[in-house]
């Protein structure tokens, strides 16, 4: 009895001490003093940015991993990219800049000598980097990048199966039918592994998903064979009496008003482009069907969902999910056959529009949802200010961290756009433009065709084209300054040519020069 009193007395005064040196609890919304602040940046090819569970777009849609990166961080509403194709907005994710400064223009522009890309300041304060997946980007083909103390990439846009890696400058070949964005899911779970848990990180996950030609795995194959598709309302306002209807043609928008449309001022452009490799009557040079088109990108965007499913129960299981801040972003949106067309590079919604989640418990609310217009280049500022870095001169972008932390700070209210005409797909002219909350003007170069003013709160499909509006002249006027005035402060006027050594590609004149 006497023995165990003495043991009692012994455990209250330790149970006290213990309490009087307890580490003192962080307040909610701030890291752990200990706690490296971790950055994982998941890119992916071609997602539009309704196309997620939990937008409702898609009937049947289901992307469970992605919709809790909504509901656990914050939805970036109105996340726009300033050029809607693969490798002009990879280079201004890495650089912070526009195209016209970092002269990645298009697929084939070379890097620009110099250029700094964020994961370099990251990688000199101390962070382990890493890079896997789709680079595609300039004369750079598969090469290991500077930033990165881990590479893996692939040769141009890389296969769906059987793919081969430059893992640090090696050659590897993967067999078996093996899946790319399984494996590029692997290989980051397995650098994640080695690394320090004590150390900060930052790891650039870039799938080859979801571009075409779209190949799900196999274990989503069909999976959405019989989804319903959501035919967009203009699909056939530019068709032909040879066009096929895919489904039903619709007459009225689903609030039963008539859909106001100024088919003389569409441009001639997006109406001949309807018979092309971005056409809905001729698309990928005929080689799918639009629903065939429309359901295998679904299945196929599957796969970059399970990879963030990993990721996310990785750091869980690791104990690191507080600080680390995992971004979900598409590099450019996609058109499923609005005003006829598919694919991106206009600067219609759906293509310069992207989807954008970020999940960080420290410093983001669940369920957040951000209205401020956030553009691929103020990606790389963000990393370095939740970093603890200062944004360097040459960003042209601003990091929204304080949004993230529910803090107000004097922002942008419109998104500057601008994409050069290629050779390969001679369709699309060149083009510059501005959206604000209320209107978009765009500014078609070099064609003899109309300029674009839509107001998107009376024209959310952008088909009534006010631009011989009497009562929008001034506001047309206006915007096109503001697009001329962006240029000219950042030395942007100009067109950034580079030699063009292949074959046309374009189905009208294939094969010759």
């Amino acid at each position: 009895m006497k023995r165990f009193f003495h043991y009692s007395i012994l455990s209250v005064l330790l149970a006290g001490l213990l309490f009087a040196f307890r580490p003192q609890l962080q307040p909610p919304g701030k890291p752990s003093a200990n706690k490296p602040k971790n950055i994982i940046y998941i890119l992916a090819d071609d997602h539009r940015y309704d196309f997620m569970g939990f937008t409702g777009k898609v009937a049947g849609l289901k992307t469970p991993n992605l919709d809790r990166l909504a509901n656990e961080g914050a939805h970036v509403r109105n996340a726009f990219v300033s050029t809607a194709l693969c490798s002009p907005s990879r280079a201004s994710i890495l650089t912070g800049q526009y195209a016209h400064t970092h002269k990645v223009v298009d697929n084939f522009a070379p890097l620009t000598p110099g250029l700094k890309f964020f994961p370099q300041y990251l990688q000199r304060a101390g962070y382990k980097t890493a890079f896997l997946g789709k680079w595609h980007m300039g004369n750079t083909d598969d090469a290991p990048q500077p930033g990165f103390d881990y590479w893996l990439s692939f040769k141009g846009q890389g296969v769906y199966y059987n793919p081969t890696f430059n893992i640090n400058g090696k050659q590897v070949a993967h067999g078996d039918s093996s899946y790319t964005s399984d494996l590029l899911t692997d290989y980051a779970l397995k650098w994640l592994n080695s690394l320090h848990k004590d150390k900060p990180f930052c790891m650039y996950l870039s799938h080859k998903a979801v571009h075409s030609e779209f190949q799900p795995a196999k274990r989503h194959r069909g999976m959405y064979r019989n989804v319903s598709i959501n035919y967009p309302q203009t699909m056939y306002l530019t068709a032909s009496d040879t066009s096929k209807i895919w489904g039903p043609k619709p007459s009225v928008v689903p609030e039963g008003k008539s859909l106001k449309v100024n088919m003389a001022d569409m441009p001639n452009w997006v109406k001949q482009q309807r018979y092309s490799w971005h056409g809905v009557d001729y698309l990928y040079h005929g080689s799918i069907s639009f629903n065939d088109f429309y359901r295998q990108y679904c299945e196929t965007l599957m796969g970059v969902d399970d990879s963030v499913g990993r990721i996310l129960k990785w750091l869980e299981d690791n104990g690191l999910a507080e600080t680390t801040m995992v971004v979900y972003m598409g590099d450019n949106g996609f058109s499923f056959g609005e005003r006829g067309l598919i694919d991106k590079r206009h600067m219609y919604e759906e293509s310069m529009r992207v989807p954008l989640l970020v999940r960080c418990p420290a410093v983001v609310k669940p369920g957040t949802k951000l209205e401020q217009v956030i553009q691929n280049i103020d990606i790389a500022p963000t990393f370095l200010a939740y970093a603890g870095l200062p944004k360097p001169a040459q960003m042209q972008g601003n990091s929204f961290l304080p949004f993230l932390k529910g803090q107000s700070v004097p922002w942008r209210d419109r998104a500057f756009y601008e994409y050069y005409w290629e050779a390969d797909f001679p369709q699309t002219p060149t083009m510059f433009g501005v959206r604000n909350g209320r209107y978009k003007y765009i500014f078609n170069h070099g064609v003899w065709d109309a300029n674009e003013l839509y107001d998107l709160q009376t024209d959310p499909q952008e088909v009534n084209n006010l631009i011989r509006s009497k009562e929008h002249q001034e506001i047309a006027q206006d915007l096109r300054n503001q697009v001329f005035d962006w240029l000219e402060s950042t030395n942007g006027l100009q067109i950034p040519l580079h030699p063009i050594r292949q074959k046309r590609f374009d189905h009208r004149y294939q094969g010759t020069y």
